[in-house]
């Protein structure tokens, strides 16, 4: 997986919340955490589920549970565009 194009994006923090504008689609989303982390782990580069989960496991205390809401939040996030399958 990796993340849409950084041209593509513009975020804004917004309190609790991070706006991003897709600006291929002109869709904007609000995000919370962890998916504002995600993306900034991913930065520009592509990778697989588990190299993401050991970049994030590097700065955040995760639970047993990690892998699978991992994949679940990153399936938002391909979902609404801001991430494509690698």
């Amino acid at each position: 997986m990796r993340l849409r194009a950084e041209r593509a994006t513009v975020s804004v923090p917004l309190d609790a919340f991070v706006a991003v504008l897709h600006r291929p689609s002109g869709a904007t989303h609000l995000l919370t955490e962890p998916a504002p982390q995600i993306l900034a782990a991913l930065g520009d580069e592509a990778m697989t589920l588990d190299a993401l989960l050991a970049r994030l496991a590097a700065g955040f205390d995760l639970g047993s549970r990690a892998r699978e809401a991992l994949y679940a939040r990153v399936a938002e996030l391909v979902d609404i565009g801001l991430v494509v399958p690698a």
